[in-house]
């Protein structure tokens, strides 16, 4: 498999070209040359393992990387995670839920980022080379970064967070790391003010190519491959013989992308069910085929709290018949602008998507709803997706099955659940240790100059 870039200025790269590269030299995000088709292979993955499944499915796109060494990598990866089945369905009644949250920092971004930790681990160590990961986080992408790479002798991480617009326990993850590899940036500004900041360097090849900078934003490939696993596992533990739907809470669309690759390999993903909350940019679009940015609110439900959504132009791509010359004159436009219009002339732009919001009022419903019929317990983000759910099943009418996404333990937003049951526990024992401990952090202004001074004062 040979990996090509977005906007057309890179191609022929190898998987681990692309994990190193991140984010191509053209601005650009790198994709498969092709998706193949494993509807045939599906009765006999059924029956596998976690590890089994993931094994299958990346091996279909990793060919610079030994069977075997690619085993130990997954294995390796999966090893930390608290349940056996590493992303178990939960089911009562019609809830189905896909529980991605039994990694390290309790977040699902653990899934891809152990993977990609050790991925970059494998490739630095037969390479003899040192890299500096830059990376941007709305929430739990940047301790799930930290917790796959903290302490190794060949790999910097800068992660940089909106100051004061995290919760306080996912500030805590990023910034009571002691490991001297490990740096954690408070940007003043919004999520969006980070990730420009990311791209703009990104964009500075010198500066990238000196101080050999790489990605773990779901920019990076191999954060998308690792997701599209647990998209097959889910299906396969709900033991549906026909197509399902999965709703997937949103906001920087490389988890449900992660579905549309796996429905598009021939896993049976009637819809993909796309929830976000007041920030309803790809909700607009997938209603209206225009992507247009707005102010950012904040919300319960803070890690999608987000305007402008990186892996939606993978999405562009393939739905613009793999044409870089057209994504490129789309996401040039609305980099230029904020605001792209599509052609569009039916009643939805792309039949495997449906979309809807749900505000703070409706997650906080769908947790009291939740716990009330069946003793489980949301996360304000799972929550949108449930309460979306709830909607898109209500006019579907039908009694096909929905698997709702879980990205986050409730014991990170203790705060969201007391106020809607009170006297509900929602702890758990990785975070209270986290209480007593000293935390680190470096506030710095939404400049891409300041951030790119940090990166060169810790070179070594």
């Amino acid at each position: 498999m040979r990996y090509q870039s977005t906007r057309g200025g890179a191609a022929n790269l190898s998987f681990t070209e692309a994990v190193m590269t991140g984010l191509a030299p053209d601005g650009g995000l790198l994709v498969p040359a092709d998706i193949p088709d494993v509807s045939a292979k599906l009765d006999a993955w059924s029956s596998l393992h976690y590890c089994g499944v993931a094994n299958a499915v990346m091996s279909l796109f990793i060919e610079d990387i030994a069977p075997d060494a690619l085993t130990d990598l997954i294995a390796r990866s999966y090893a930390s995670f608290d349940h056996p089945e590493v992303t178990p369905v939960f089911t009562s009644g019609e809830l189905h839920v896909l529980e991605l949250f039994h990694g390290p920092t309790l977040a699902f971004k653990d899934v891809a980022l152990q993977f990609l930790g050790n991925t970059f681990d494998y490739v630095l160590k037969a390479q003899g080379e040192h890299l500096n990961i830059l990376g941007a986080t709305s929430g739990d992408t940047g301790s799930a970064a930290i917790a796959g790479v903290r302490g190794r002798d060949n790999v910097d991480i800068f992660v940089m967070f909106p100051d004061g617009r995290t919760s306080p326990l996912q500030e805590r993850q990023m910034t009571t790391v002691p490991d001297a590899n490990v740096h954690a940036l408070a940007i003043e500004g919004s999520f969006d003010d980070c990730q420009s900041i990311l791209k703009a360097i990104f964009r500075e090849l010198d500066f990238k190519a000196e101080y050999s900078l790489g990605a773990v934003n779901s920019v990076n490939w191999a954060r998308v491959l690792a997701q599209v696993v647990y998209y097959f596992v889910g299906y396969f533990r709900v033991g549906h013989d026909g197509p399902i739907d999965v709703c997937v809470p949103t906001g920087n669309f490389g988890n449900i992308f992660a579905a549309y690759v796996a429905r598009r390999m021939g896993l049976p993903l009637r819809r993909l069910v796309l929830a976000t909350n007041a920030n309803d940019i790809l909700a607009r679009f997938f209603r209206s085929g225009r992507y247009s940015r707005g102010d950012v609110h904040f919300s319960l439900s803070p890690s999608m709290d987000i305007q402008v959504s990186s892996n939606f132009e993978r999405y562009l791509f393939y739905n613009l018949g793999c044409d870089p010359v057209k994504v490129r004159s789309v996401m040039e436009t609305f980099e230029a602008t904020g605001d792209a219009q599509l052609n569009f002339n039916t009643r939805v732009y792309d039949e495997a998507f449906a979309a809807g919001t749900a505000d703070d009022a409706a997650t906080l419903g769908a947790i009291g709803r939740t716990w009330a019929e069946h003793q489980y317990l949301l996360d304000p983000h799972t929550a949108v997706g449930v309460a979306v759910a709830e909607d898109y099943r209500a006019q579907a009418g039908d009694n096909v099955p929905m698997l709702c996404v879980a990205t986050a333990h409730p014991a990170k937003f203790p705060d969201c659940i007391a106020d809607v049951l009170p006297g509900v526990p929602a702890t758990h024992p990785t975070l209270q240790a986290l209480e007593s401990l000293p935390t680190r952090k470096t506030v710095l202004p939404a400049d891409v100059d300041a951030v790119k001074s940090v990166i060169r004062d810790a070179r070594r």
